[in-house]
């Protein structure tokens, strides 16, 4: 889907139901700006470890909002479910041992949080749709193989109702699910969580794209190329330019989807074996 499209559907939500609208925006950029500014804290913080101080010199350690988020990225991601922040400063003549390992410690990095995340909070979500059901309730869609229903928000189910309750389409079917889970406030709980997954997931496949200025760039030099692959200031400006437009356009939305879908479902029936599910 491209900006367009993006931007017509939320301007019709904003128009019709503005509260969902707002409500909406405030789950994605609490989960946004978390997700972003672990991910490039932990690209300072190991660069740190590897002997540069940069990132901690200009302050980039922070969990300060304001020292990471890049205003294109930061829309992006918002709009598109994909973008990025500032890129952390890294010198990497301050390394101390061998450069393309480090550097490829520091590349990786901020993808590892962002994973991490997403196994943490996939995790979570199954753990939470285990406490909002009732015993019986919950054992008829295990009986029934329906848990990931739940979990899954790349499915077309429950899930994107508990992600998108509050919309004009999925609102009555949340205060259908109120009226069987135990404790409704988890509803809202368990959409932080399952957001807070999807997003992760979404940063991490998306970083790992083998395409400057990304993460996966850097990766793919140092374990195919051994760091032998440098583009100047302008090859990178010209690359993030053409990134830029293959993420407005929606080009890569259906790569994306794919990937995602393939790694969130493979974790979830993971978590649900383990769940005995």
């Amino acid at each position: 889907m491209g900006i367009l499209n993006r931007l017509e559907s939320y301007l019709d939500e904003l128009t019709t139901n503005p509260l969902a609208f707002l409500v909406r925006l405030i789950y994605t950029a609490v989960v946004v700006l978390i997700s972003l500014i672990l991910h490039e804290c932990a690209h300072g913080y190991v660069a740190l470890r590897c002997g540069d101080p940069t990132a901690k010199m200009m302050g980039r350690l922070s969990l300060d909002p304001r020292k990471h988020l890049d205003p294109i990225g930061t829309a992006s991601m918002l709009l598109l479910g994909v973008g990025w922040a500032k890129p952390v400063p890294v010198n990497s003549r301050n390394f101390k041992g061998n450069y393309v390992l480090d550097d490829f410690l520091v590349s990786i990095a901020g993808i590892t949080v962002n994973f991490t995340l997403f196994l943490l909070f996939s995790g979570l979500s199954v753990g939470i749709n285990r406490l909002m059901w009732a015993e019986e309730t919950y054992a008829f869609f295990r009986e029934d193989g329906l848990l990931e229903a739940f979990v899954n928000p790349y499915k077309s189910s429950w899930a994107a109702v508990i992600l998108y309750g509050d919309s004009a389409v999925t609102s009555a079917y949340m205060g259908t699910l109120r009226e069987y889970v135990t404790q409704p406030w988890l509803l809202y709980l368990q959409r932080f969580v399952l957001m807070m997954a999807q997003v992760n997931l979404g940063l991490a496949i998306f970083n790992f794209i083998p395409f400057p200025p990304l993460d996966g760039y850097h990766i793919f030099n140092d374990l195919i190329l051994r760091g032998r692959f440098n583009l100047d200031y302008n090859g990178f400006r010209i690359a993030q330019l053409v990134l830029i437009g293959l993420v407005m356009t929606g080009a890569l939305s259906g790569l994306l989807n794919a990937a995602n879908e393939a790694v969130y479902g493979g974790v979830l029936s993971l978590w649900l074996s383990l769940a005995g599910a």
